[in-house]
């Protein structure tokens, strides 16, 4: 699959369960975009009402840090007006954490998974909040310090 095919395919959603719906038809949270796995964080709201995605417990922009950077963004429109948001592609490779949790998350609703070694199974709301303690620090590679310090001096 194409990035460009699976973000369009999210503007067929119009609720956030529909969007969530799609996530995991698609194979969320793991997804094989032009050969290779990614981790999918989406994040964004349907007319006012948000929809996130947690990792471990967190909030994905939290337990990424400055890894978001090194990470693919493309926004996406679904049909109603006022609703969207941004999917996000974290190359699995740059993941260090061989087990990890991820949720789907809006007022109401949740798809939630544990992944380990790569692979996701899907799990009830009571075992993610059941084994967010058990998780080992969730990683990712970050920039070094001499990327950092080049970005440093392009934005500076």
């Amino acid at each position: 699959m194409k990035v460009e095919g699976f973000v369009a395919s999210l503007k067929n959603a119009e609720t956030i369960a529909q969007l969530f719906e799609i996530l995991e038809k698609k194979g969320a949270p793991v997804i094989e975009l032009d050969g290779e796995n990614f981790l999918l964080v989406v994040e964004g709201d349907f007319e006012g009402v948000k929809f996130w995605t947690e990792i471990n417990g967190k909030k994905a922009n939290m337990a990424l840090g400055d890894a978001m950077l090194n990470s693919a963004s493309f926004p996406f429109k679904c049909k109603k007006p006022y609703t969207g948001g941004n999917a996000i592609f974290v190359k699995m490779s740059d993941i260090e954490s061989e087990e990890f949790l991820v949720a789907y998350k809006s007022e109401g609703l949740g798809l939630y998974f544990k992944v380990k070694e790569g692979k996701a199974e899907k799990i009830s709301p009571a075992d993610y909040e059941r084994l967010i303690p058990e998780m080992p620090e969730f990683k990712v590679k970050s920039f070094s310090e001499e990327q950092m310090d080049m970005m440093g001096a392009f934005f500076g």
